[in-house]
């Protein structure tokens, strides 16, 4: 399907920050651009708001004037809906009220030509239900910009249950055209992004909840070692905690209470307080004039490490042997002998063998978590000294690593194990002794809501991906990067945080399991 000819016109309906993002994005494209708020003013307003934000792009030399006057020239307000029935695309961005977007689109299609599709940017209403009472819901269509619109590459095309598929099929090839990185989904609650993110807040969210670490080291440890532009706490202070709180509890309640997508004590804490991040001056952290630097947590050795002994293949962890050598220190390997698990399954009725590398440095053992206690796995493995270390990125560059360790290391085999981690250059953070780590957990959840997404039809695994990369910056798709760890690993992350725990917010997806049973990725 073709993408809309240049020559139709774009009208957007909202005047605001998202409405005139993409009014900006649609002219720049080339299209005639009709905007229209109901307050008085207020779409011109934002046509001279976008010149100046234009205008600031040619000082920068980011932007020809040619170009800045070509697209400031293809923009208009118009004062009533009326002045929209040329319109072959009208795209609504105004209140996040089910009633009032449903009302204003019975009134579109009365005034625009049997042909002109309708669609919203809504990031949390059915698509099904906002066309419900059309005459024509086939030519509705959800087309999720992300803020800000000119920005971020991100578009997700939202299918209602009538959405006929040429109409879909053309708005994400106009999106493509517009520059946009377009998917497809079907209207289900949170679409893919919105739905797909919950554990990123989540799962930090409950560890501070379990005191594992202050917020500072927990948001540290997911950059520098997740690769995550931000950590958790730092992201919702800056989309602001009643935005933030209000997405989850809408995904908690249109999903009947999934414990998958149960709201914070924490956040909603916050929320009552006024604290609502950054725009209120305060959140997870304060921001006022003189608030104090947040300290991150680390352990340091004075300790010399000369050599280390490797125990099995660590898998995805395997560049972490490389750094160790890369800083000279002695690897020596042999295979393992830690003995399986009492049930001879890893704890996950899995591969015998996974979980069971480990590094031996004096009296330390360190392993990769596997979602255990590192107490219960050392009982479980018959090892002493255990030190648990979480997954990162990528081992080769990550400048931060956390770590936990089972109740009967001595200090003296923890130190052995940071001496040696720092002597690979890696900065250190302690946790408690909590199931799956940080960086692991959260990666393993991400990835088990993405394969649900992929197993109720809501997209396909290459959109989950992209929309997770294009539309909230991670440094990899979930379920890629599930792939990388290994599918079988993820899977047994899972059931060890579900026994772990003990509820059914931790269960894997049917899809993880159908996958490791066939042998296969999750991208085949």
């Amino acid at each position: 399907m073709s993408a809309l000819d240049t020559s139709v016109v774009v009208a957007v309906i909202g005047a605001g920050a998202m409405g005139a993002g993409i009014a900006q994005v649609a002219a720049q494209a080339g299209h005639p651009v009709l905007l229209h708020d109901s307050r008085p003013g207020a779409a011109s307003a934002a046509i001279e708001g976008l010149g100046v934000q234009l205008g600031k792009r040619v000082e920068k030399g980011k932007l020809d004037p040619a170009q800045r006057e070509a697209t400031l020239a293809r923009l208009h307000a118009v004062q009533a809906l009326d002045e929209l029935a040329d319109a072959g695309l009208v795209i609504e961005a105004i209140v996040e009220n089910l009633d009032a977007k449903r009302e204003l689109f019975a009134r579109l299609e009365a005034i625009c030509t049997a042909d002109c599709v309708l669609a919203s940017n809504t990031s949390s209403l059915s698509i099904t239900r906002i066309a419900a009472g059309l005459a024509r819901p086939e030519r509705f269509v959800g087309v999720h910009f992300f803020n800000p619109a000119p920005v971020m590459a991100l578009v997700e095309i939202v299918s209602g249950l009538a959405t006929a598929p040429q109409v879909a099929a053309s708005l994400y090839a106009t999106a493509r055209a517009w520059g946009k990185a377009p998917v497809h989904a079907s209207s289900s609650p949170g679409f893919i992004v919105n739905r797909v993110a919950r554990p990123f807040y989540a799962e930090s969210l409950r560890l501070l909840q379990e005191g594992a670490a202050e917020c500072a080291t927990l948001d540290a440890l997911m950059r520098e070692a997740g690769g995550f532009r931000m950590g958790a706490f730092e992201l919702t202070d800056l989309i602001g905690h009643d935005v933030n709180y209000a997405v989850t509890c809408s995904v908690f309640d249109a999903y009947y209470g999934d414990m998958r997508f149960q709201p914070s004590l924490i956040q909603a804490a916050l929320v009552d307080a006024g604290r609502l991040g950054r725009k209120s001056g305060q959140g997870f952290y304060d921001y006022g004039p003189s608030a104090a630097r947040p300290v991150v947590s680390e352990l340091r050795s004075g300790l010399r490490i000369e050599a280390c002994e490797v125990e099995g293949d660590l898998g995805i962890a395997q560049g972490l042997l490389a750094r160790i050598e890369a800083h000279g220190i002695k690897v020596s390997r042999a295979p393992s002998r830690v003995e399986p698990a009492p049930t001879g399954r890893c704890g996950s009725g899995l591969d015998p063998r996974c979980g069971h590398a480990v590094i031996r440095v004096g009296d330390a053992v360190l392993a990769l978590t596997d979602g255990r206690l590192a107490s219960q796995r050392a009982r479980d493995e018959g090892l002493h000294n255990l030190v648990l270390f979480d997954l990162a990125l990528d081992y080769a560059t990550a400048g931060r690593i956390g770590i936990s360790w089972s109740a009967d290391t001595t200090p003296a085999a923890r130190d052995q194990a940071v001496a040696l981690l720092q002597a690979a250059g890696l900065v250190v953070s302690p946790l408690a002794d909590v199931p799956g780590l940080l960086v692991m957990r959260t990666v393993a959840m991400l990835a088990n809501e993405a394969a649900d997404a992929v197993l109720q039809g809501v997209a396909t695994a290459a959109d989950v991906d992209l929309a997770m990369r294009k539309g909230v910056n991670y440094p990899q798709g979930p379920l890629a990067w599930a792939d990388a760890i290994g599918p079988t690993q993820v899977l047994a992350v899972l059931d060890n945080l579900q026994a772990a725990y003990g509820e059914s917010r931790y269960r894997p997806s049917l899809l993880l399991r159908r996958t490791v049973a066939e042998g296969r990725a999750l991208h085949d």
